[in-house]
């Protein structure tokens, strides 16, 4: 099969998204498919030259939106050469034109929605909503009503998506998401992550990995971390990832005023083995998140035998309950108190029993391949039901 993946960006700041769909166009290759990408990427932006496949960037887009005037004809050009195109995320153009690009061809296009539907956006911003609204009836609703699906990573994502909008008329299909296995021996990363940053030796390391927004939660484990700094002098945080400049002046803020400043290290974005050996170095992972569709650093500390400290606002968080691979609370200050309690109080042989727990959620739930797998099928099982449909309808036609 040839798929093309169409997404505002190839940035590994994005987020998990980004480098969902990347382990996944890995994943099919590896299966003998033909995967490509559009972006709306300035071709000049560097972080191209390390894409693990080709890719097309139609940018500079202009603004937020995302407008590039050239990637409708692209589309138009380009699109009949796969069996199916992949719309990453909704909000900005990359939907839209390729909804208007292939009105009047036959090739298939799925959105895979990844949490942008979530009531939580609704609730927390309303005068964002209201102008989504303005948006939506002669836009992204199109969009997704003419879709041959819409993805979603769980059904919990699939039942919340329902509520954003009254006006809404979907196909709807499940595809799971996952993540990429540490790539080599846990104690040569955690080496190479200690070696970059060499005060972190010897210490018990909360990790929180992701970016650094609101909508994650951070000042959360800020002040939940300055509650039990004082229990164990050798509880760390470390914040891994990147942020605007206005969020992040704001934490390192907080974290002088909560006096914990010289126990938080921030690392900016990791990626790669550094990314790996964070995980591998670390006492347990920290995500209250407010909302969370999937959550692939969730997984990918799952991979890495790293315990997560979850909200129930994850929409896997009832996976990780029923696999003991961590704790869940609520995405509140008292909620993650809650949890770095609780992993606090554990025996050595207990968080080791949690550990393997959390490899095992792993490979039995979240595993790359099983999402590149349930994503085939459904592409397969839509093509082959367009198939039989048009055979069915020629002889009539014919008469």
């Amino acid at each position: 099969m040839k798929l093309l993946n169409v997404l505002p960006t190839l940035d590994p700041a994005a987020g998990g998204p980004v480098e969902g769909m990347r382990q996944s166009a890995l994943a099919l290759a590896a299966m003998g498919h033909h995967v490509e990408a559009a972006t709306l990427d300035d071709p000049r932006a560097p972080f191209l030259t390390a894409a693990p496949l080709p890719v097309a960037p139609l940018g500079p887009a202009r603004g937020r939106y995302g407008y590039a005037p050239q990637a409708l004809g692209w589309l138009r050009t380009h699109a009949p050469r796969f069996d199916a195109i992949v719309v990453h995320g909704l909000w900005q153009y990359p939907g839209f034109a390729t909804r208007q690009a292939l009105r009047a061809l036959d090739v298939p296009y799925y959105v895979f929605a990844h949490g942008m539907l979530d009531p939580w956006f609704k609730q927390t911003y309303p005068l964002k909503h209201a102008k989504k609204w303005l948006y939506w009836p002669w836009g992204e609703y199109r969009v997704l009503r003419d879709a041959r699906a819409v993805l979603f990573t769980t059904d919990e994502e699939r039942l919340l998506a329902r509520q954003s909008f009254w006006l809404y008329r979907v196909r709807e299909r499940v595809v799971s998401f996952g993540a990429a296995a540490p790539p080599g021996d846990a104690a040569r990363l955690r080496a190479a992550f200690l070696a970059a940053y060499p005060s972190l030796s010897g210490q018990r390391i909360l990790l929180f990995l992701g970016r650094l927004h609101p909508k994650k939660g951070c000042d959360i484990v800020l002040h939940a971390f300055a509650q039990v700094a004082q229990s164990d002098p050798t509880l760390h945080l470390a914040f891994a990832g990147a942020g605007d400049d206005d969020t992040i002046s704001q934490l390192h803020a907080l974290a002088a005023r909560l006096g914990i400043a010289g126990r938080v290290t921030w690392t900016g974005l990791l990626q790669n083995d550094l990314k790996w050996g964070a995980l591998a170095a670390s006492d347990a992972f920290v995500l209250p998140s407010h909302q969370e569709n999937f959550g692939v650093a969730v997984v990918e500390a799952l991979a890495s035998g790293t315990p997560v400290l979850i909200s129930d606002k994850i929409n896997i968080w009832r996976e990780i309950a029923a696999d003991r691979a961590g704790f869940v609370a609520s995405d509140t200050v008292s909620g993650a108190l809650a949890n770095l309690r609780r992993w606090l109080a554990l025996d050595a042989s207990s968080q080791a029993r949690m550990r393997m727990q959390a490899r095992d959620a792993f490979a039995a739930r979240f595993t790359v391949d099983a999402h590149a797998r349930r994503l085939l099928q459904v592409l397969e099982e839509d093509r082959d039901a367009t198939c039989r449909a048009n055979a069915a309808a020629a002889p009539r036609a014919a008469a």
